[in-house]
């Protein structure tokens, strides 16, 4: 089937779920105490979180992109691994909240970061099986993969996903640190962690 609806529909969840980011960005009422400077500087944790969430989201979207130029059509496989992914890019806003909220609370500071963490531990293993599933059939493509190369990209995206899963035990360690590491490994992202060389077409898909 046609990859256009698959891309249409995602593009409109990652569109959501990055606008709804904004929603934790509040305006202090009344007359705060020490003004406003005073009372947005206090707000600091609704804006590192809402930074680093937003970087996330849209580095995710560009990688979806960047995978879905390879593929040519879409199986069921591939739509549920996509829909695998979206459950939890969609989740992101609730996380983020968390952490807005509770960054420099004492214990549950680390709670929210975990659960921040364990969220995009998900998202992050969701991509590396959309990119299995995907490579998995050279039918599906319309590039030849290199399969070292292909293999290598996994290897990178997969060193990402460890770092992910490290931070849930950073959490209850230092959360705002955490929450930094987050903000690496977005920018980790922002290079293409999946290139491949691809060389001429892919071969008709069987039937």
């Amino acid at each position: 089937m046609s990859k256009g609806r698959l891309e249409a529909f995602s593009d409109g969840v990652f569109a959501i779920a990055i606008t709804l980011l904004v929603l934790d960005l509040t305006v202090p009422k009344g007359q705060p105490d020490g003004g406003l400077w005073a009372a947005l500087g206090r707000e600091w944790p609704s804006y590192f979180a809402y930074l680093v969430s937003f970087l996330v989201i849209g580095i995710m979207w560009v990688n979806h992109h960047t995978v879905f130029e390879k593929v040519r059509q879409v199986d069921r496989a591939v739509l549920f691994a996509n829909l695998a992914l979206l459950l939890f890019t969609s989740v992101i806003p609730f996380p983020t909240r968390l952490v807005a909220e509770y960054l420099t609370a004492a214990g549950d500071a680390r709670v929210a970061m975990a659960v921040y963490s364990a969220v995009m531990t998900a998202c992050a293993v969701c991509y590396g099986t959309l990119w299995l599933v995907i490579t998995r059939d050279a039918g599906i493509l319309h590039v030849h993969l290199d399969r070292a190369a292909e293999r290598a990209a996994l290897r990178r995206f997969g060193f990402g996903n460890l770092v992910y899963l490290a931070t849930v035990g950073l959490s209850f360690l230092n959360p705002v640190a955490t929450l930094a590491v987050h903000g690496a490994i977005a920018v980790y992202y922002c290079f293409d962690q999946l290139r491949t060389e691809g060389t001429g077409s892919a071969p008709d898909h069987p039937g």
